[in-house]
């Protein structure tokens, strides 16, 4: 009598997920062709256009991607050097101004990247205490390779703590402990044992913190301005091919670079992540 409760119960659990899968079918899959019919017109424009092929060897593209690469993945270092500890700190400590923290941590991820590039001219720009203080010793953050570094680690790091963070408060604490009572000092059991547990969000993390910052726009531009070869990241270079010879072809060649990497981060992510949780 209980397995066959048990099965009916589950006959109209079944029932009612595929009612309701068949009620937002709909909505889903306009969803999902609002997101696929922008990109495959580019992909389509980009095969018919017989210029796009050549922009994408040309100075300009191969100089605006060789910098984007270089200055997406320093961000995405210089985040793990901090941005870990931090994750580390708001999923297990509890402390007064904790909430405080947690929000400044986030309060980038909905900052507009406008107001993000104004605030960190006005900090570390030559007029003010700090940027003067370093321009006296010969050190120019503004308008510099430095600044995109700045600018992309500014709106990108938060990604990668939030989502580690969320990572590390769904480890079961009782792993730690055990590795404790076994004599292994806090630092070892954090890198044998809390941090390997957490590898699916460290991966999505600095996926989303390398994407972002290779797709920031706003605060780049008005830290750093657009200089081609020392600032003008592949954002940048789509805005300046509208506006010079190159055109929309240009625009359309950098912007299928990023669209095909970006595409093979996520499946790389997506394949990683799944490989690792079947491992476990």
């Amino acid at each position: 009598m209980t397995d066959m409760a048990a099965s009916r119960a589950g006959g109209r659990g079944s029932q009612r997920v595929w009612s309701l899968g068949a009620l937002f079918a709909s909505p889903a899959l306009l969803f999902a062709a609002f997101v696929v019919v922008p990109l495959l017109a580019l992909a389509l424009r980009g095969w018919q256009d017989g210029q796009v092929a050549d922009r994408l060897t040309s100075s300009f593209v191969l100089h605006a991607l060789q910098l984007s690469f270089v200055t997406s993945t320093l961000s995405l270092a210089i985040a793990l050097v901090f941005g870990i500890p931090a994750a580390y700190l708001l999923a297990r400590a509890r402390f007064p101004g904790y909430r405080l923290l947690t929000i400044i941590v986030e309060l980038p991820m909905v900052l507009p990247p406008t107001v993000a590039g104004v605030a960190l001219l006005v900090a570390f720009g030559r007029r003010s205490f700090i940027g003067s203080t370093l321009d006296e010793a010969g050190i120019s953050l503004a308008f510099s390779t430095t600044a995109v570094v700045l600018a992309q680690l500014f709106v990108s790091a938060p990604f990668l703590v939030r989502s580690l963070q969320a990572g590390f408060e769904a480890i079961d604490p009782t792993f730690e402990d055990v590795s404790r009572t076994l004599g292994i000092s806090e630092l070892r059991t954090f890198f044998r044992v809390t941090l390997p547990l957490a590898r699916p969000a460290l991966l999505s993390g600095a996926v989303l913190c390398w994407t972002r910052a290779l797709s920031e726009l706003g605060a780049t531009l008005i830290f750093a301005g657009n200089f081609e070869g020392r600032t003008q990241t592949m954002p940048l270079a789509i805005i300046t091919a509208f506006e010079s010879n190159a055109g929309l072809s240009g625009a359309i060649a950098l912007s299928l670079v990023l669209l095909v990497v970006a595409l093979v981060l996520l499946v790389a992510a997506r394949f990683v992540t799944r490989g690792h949780r079947g491992a476990l």
